[in-house]
Order: C-alpha cells, then sequence, then structure tokens
C-alpha cells in the first residue's frame, strides 16, 4: 500500500513538488536572456548599418534584397569561379524596382527613390532596360565589412548564447 505522506515524482523529475516548475523557470529564464542578447546584438547591427547608410535604413535593406537577386544564380555554387585576379566571378541574375517593391513589401515608388540614391553612392548599376546589379564597389566593400566587423560579432554572439543554453 503506497504511503500517500510521500509526494510522487513525475518520471525523470529530479526533486521533490515544484521542480518540474523549478526547472521550466530556468529554461524561461535562459531563453530571456539568449532573447535579450540577440535583441542587442540585432540593435547594434541595425545602428551600425544606419550610420554606414547616411542614417537610411532602407537603403541597407534594399541593397541587400537587390544582391540576394543578384547571385540567386549561384545558389549551390553554379557558374561560380574564381579569376585569375582571384576574385570571385559570377553570372548576376537581374532584378528591377518591381521586384524589388514585391520581395520587400515597400511602395515601387520609395524603391525607386531609394534605388537613385544607392547609385549616387556607387553601390548599383542600373541598366538602360531597368535591370540593377550591385556593383563590385558595394561586394568589396561589405564583403570587407561582413567579415572584418560582423561576422566577429556574431559568431561572439552565438558563442554566448550556446553557452547560456548549455548551462
Amino acid at each position: 500500500m503506497p504511503n500517500d505522506s510521500i509526494p510522487q515524482l513525475e518520471p525523470g523529475v529530479v526533486g521533490g513538488p515544484g521542480a518540474a516548475d523549478e526547472v521550466a523557470d530556468d529554461k524561461q529564464r535562459v531563453l530571456k536572456r539568449v532573447a535579450l542578447l540577440l535583441a542587442r546584438h540585432e540593435v547594434r547591427h541595425l545602428r551600425r548599418w544606419f550610420e554606414e547608410f547616411d542614417r537610411d535604413i532602407l537603403l541597407p535593406i534594399l541593397l541587400g534584397e537587390i544582391a540576394l537577386h543578384n547571385i540567386g544564380a549561384t545558389e549551390n555554387g553554379k557558374g561560380v569561379a574564381l579569376g585569375p585576379d582571384g576574385d570571385l566571378h559570377c553570372p548576376l541574375k537581374p532584378c528591377n524596382a518591381y521586384s524589388i517593391a514585391a520581395a520587400t513589401g515597400l511602395p515601387r515608388e520609395t524603391v525607386r527613390r531609394k534605388i537613385v540614391r544607392l547609385i549616387e553612392l556607387g553601390w548599383i548599376n542600373k541598366r538602360h532596360n531597368g535591370h540593377l546589379y550591385v556593383t563590385s564597389a558595394a561586394l568589396r566593400h561589405f564583403g570587407g565589412v561582413l567579415s572584418s566587423r560582423e561576422l566577429g560579432d556574431l559568431i561572439e554572439t552565438a558563442d554566448h548564447a550556446r553557452r547560456l543554453l548549455e548551462s
């Protein structure tokens, strides 16, 4: 006959009554710390892009979308080659203001104005048929920024998040 005065534990739960709640609370605290860590990373990242693009946060979004459209032809390494200069050479897939507006959900006129600014900055080329391409100068500049600053910060943040989740 079981002794009703001894609390019964759920299978797999170590501790007394409420231990499962404590474990759940601990997990929630860790998840909140990780969420805060990631939010801090994202805000730092957004601030850097904001400053990099003359305090216009839409410019890096649009440049990124154009670059992603352009390099879509290189998915799975197709068409990618190293040139004699050691730089990555690949055919770029064109896009236009309409496709970028559709991808971002921004009004086409806003996208058009921002594209004009990106052209002025030398980050985008626009062909006579309206096709948009990211410039090699933009790829070199932002590739360098990403590899020197952003990538290290991202890896450090990811390592910190991993350590929190493992504790």
